[in-house]
């Protein structure tokens, strides 16, 4: 759906102007071939869109993805937005007998390529909802694929917003940033799967699509550690709908929808209804060259590109998508679900992919229209729900029900996901396969988020530093990925199993304490002094109101202070501005750990405050490197 041919720089006022006129012809071109009978209709075909990181030898993000595409020359593999995204594209599969597993060889088949091509690189692909070892600086534009496609749709975000990003996401942990382009949204690899629907039944379709997402997605779940911190079950939902929110202020603050969105109603008019909206409620980004009139072609029987409508639609991201596409000169269309995470493996993707596909075609023989057993509101906060919490969501079901997602899927979809796949000619085999794995996942309540969770609080345990249980985590989810048995069949990850530990100690980013006890510069000397006997602490960062670093207290500045000779109400009235050191040696998070410890010697301190700009990060201190040392000698020493 995403057109490449657009220029990097903003589009010219009247060079907008033609593409969206090309635009708006081809809303009218589709309405004639609709109301022609112009689209395929009487056949139903599925695909997929997999996506998925390159990594490095440390489990860390490696910006390969054009090595590899160079390597390979497939031309079923695809760019994304980052450098360490890669994606193919499967090829289209009639849906009967046995189109499921001929579906899942081609994908182990383009994977495979994919992992022999890395690995002659040095690198390694996962595929993971969210890379758990990824970093903020990670995320630079130095990273961002070098297509003027990217690099257009980061500057027009960037305008019609006004500003940064601010991504702001509360689960177990909480985070909260600002980020200067579009980058947040290459954190998230996903699992596409499209359903060619007829024209006549799409509206039907499209709804009972809508409707079984949440219970789908409770299932899949694969993306619950962002950053370093533990949010939401899908966190994908939430990060894709903020980092690449492009509402100004006044824009949010009147309630306009995200350009990432559920939708506020069902369908009632069909294909062309949804196409209608999103260019009413939201602005063209991009404009390309659009040789074709769709118009003259549609009346002279040629199927057009649709092209301007198609780069529009590919900047307006709904999770359940409308796509019109042409093949061997026809023209049909597909309802593309985008909320499958990427992994944990290829046998747990098929399995999301033949439970959407099963109720797909199971749920309107069995409720009929969904628009008649189910309120909107409920279907669009059941998505949410199964976003945050997974398999542990309630959900609102038919008739208003409440019920859990987990009775919901055993007891009802399960088995009507079967009819749904027997009626449509699947081969039972294969039905039982998949099937069998959704509801063994569900009944077990091992989902690819709840085994990333158990994992990392198991290292917790274990003593591992937040680095190091993310690269753990990251480097066993590779190996079990490889097995290709389903995630509910796992044991949890322990630091056991690392290798290379050290490549967890690279750079200060990667170990660096971020819980931190601060003061600010007006508070009194008694709290700084209180704060580090209660805390056991040798140093405490002095930050201002935004959170900038103006200078360190230590225990030497203290016990200066105090063996000076003071009345008790002067010593009352000293400020830590007073005391506090101001011209404080720090380092940034991407700084070697080489080049800190360096730092430590030559200035004689016993800490580095890190920071981002003028911002406090986090903090390292010598005590760390002497952990660390300890750890390399008895390495050696074994």
């Amino acid at each position: 759906m995403g057109e490449q041919a657009v220029n990097e720089n903003l589009p010219a006022p009247e060079e907008m102007r033609g593409f969206v006129r090309a635009l708006l012809r081809d809303v009218d071109a589709l309405g004639l071939m609709l109301d022609g009978g112009q689209i395929e209709s009487g056949i139903r075909r599925i695909g997929v869109e997999q996506e998925m990181f390159v990594v490095d030898r440390d489990f860390r993000p490696a910006p390969k993805a054009l090595e590899l595409m160079e390597a390979m020359k497939n031309p079923q593999f695809t760019t994304e937005l980052a450098r360490f995204n890669l994606e193919f594209n499967s090829m289209p599969h009639e849906w009967r007998g046995d189109c499921l597993r001929t579906l899942e060889k081609e994908i182990a088949d383009l994977y495979g390529m994919a992992m022999h091509a890395a690995e002659a690189q040095g690198c390694l692909v996962l595929l993971a909802g969210i890379l758990p070892t990824l970093q903020q600086d990670d995320l630079g534009l130095e990273n961002m694929t070098p297509m003027p496609r990217y690099y257009a749709l980061n500057n027009a975000l960037r305008a019609l917003r006004g500003g940064d990003f601010h991504t702001h996401i509360k689960g177990i942990d909480e985070l909260t940033l600002t980020h200067d382009n579009v980058m947040l949204e290459a954190c998230n690899t996903s699992f596409q799967v499209h359903f060619q629907v007829g024209p006549s039944e799409f509206a039907k379709l499209y709804n009972v699509a809508q409707a079984v997402t949440a219970p789908v997605l409770a299932a899949a779940v694969n993306s619950p550690v962002l950053l370093g911190q533990r949010l939401w079950s899908e966190t994908r939902i939430a990060l894709f709908q903020q980092s690449v929110d492009a509402r100004s202020a006044a824009h949010s603050e009147r309630g306009q929808r995200t350009r990432v969105h559920f939708g506020d109603d069902w369908c009632h008019d069909g294909v062309i209804e949804l196409f209608r909206e999103d260019i009413a409620r939201f602005r063209t980004l991009l404009a390309g060259k659009v040789d074709e009139d769709s118009v003259a072609l549609v009346r002279a029987g040629i199927a057009p590109q649709l092209t301007a409508l198609r780069m529009h639609n590919g900047t307006v991201y709904r999770w359940n998508r409308p796509c019109y596409g042409v093949a061997d000169g026809k023209a049909h269309l597909r309802i593309e679900n985008r909320v499958l995470p990427s992994g944990p493996t290829i046998a747990d993707e098929m399995a999301n992919a033949a439970f959407f596909f099963g109720l797909m075609s199971g749920m309107l023989e069995e409720y009929g229209p969904m628009e008649q057993v189910m309120d909107f509101s409920d279907a669009k906060g059941n998505f949410l729900a199964a976003a945050r919490r997974g398999l542990n969501a309630e959900f609102h079901w038919l008739g208003g029900e409440t019920i859990t997602a987990r009775e919901l899927i055993t007891k009802r979809l399960v088995p009507l996901a079967e009819k749904g796949l027997a009626a449509s000619g699947i081969d039972k085999d294969d039905v039982d396969r998949y099937l069998g794995i959704i509801d063994d996942r569900v009944r077990q309540g091992v989902t690819g988020s709840s085994w990333t969770l158990q994992s990392l609080a198991n290292m917790q345990k274990e003593g591992g530093s937040r680095s190091e249980r993310t690269r753990t985590v990251t480097q066993v989810m590779i190996q079990r990925q490889r097995s290709g048995d389903p995630v509910h069949t796992w044991k949890v990850a322990s630091l056991r199993e690392a290798e290379g530990w050290q490549g967890s100690f690279r750079t200060v980013g990667q170990f660096m304490m971020t819980d931190l006890f601060t003061v600010r510069p007006e508070d009194i000397v008694d709290l700084a002094a209180t704060l580090m006997q209660w805390e056991r602490l040798r140093h405490v960062p002095v930050e201002d109101d935004q959170g900038n670093l103006v200078g360190l207290v230590s225990t030497a500045e203290l016990l200066k202070l105090i063996s000076r000779e003071f009345e008790q109400t002067e010593l009352a009235s000293y400020t830590i501005e007073k005391i506090m050191v101001k011209d404080v040696i720090t380092c940034t998070p991407e700084t070697s750990t080489r080049d800190a410890l360096e730092l430590l010697r030559r200035h004689n301190v016993g800490c580095l405050p890190v920071t981002r700009g003028k911002r406090l990060v986090g903090l390292i201190t010598d005590k760390q490197f002497i952990d660390v040392a300890a750890r390399l000698l008895d390495e050696t020493a074994r």
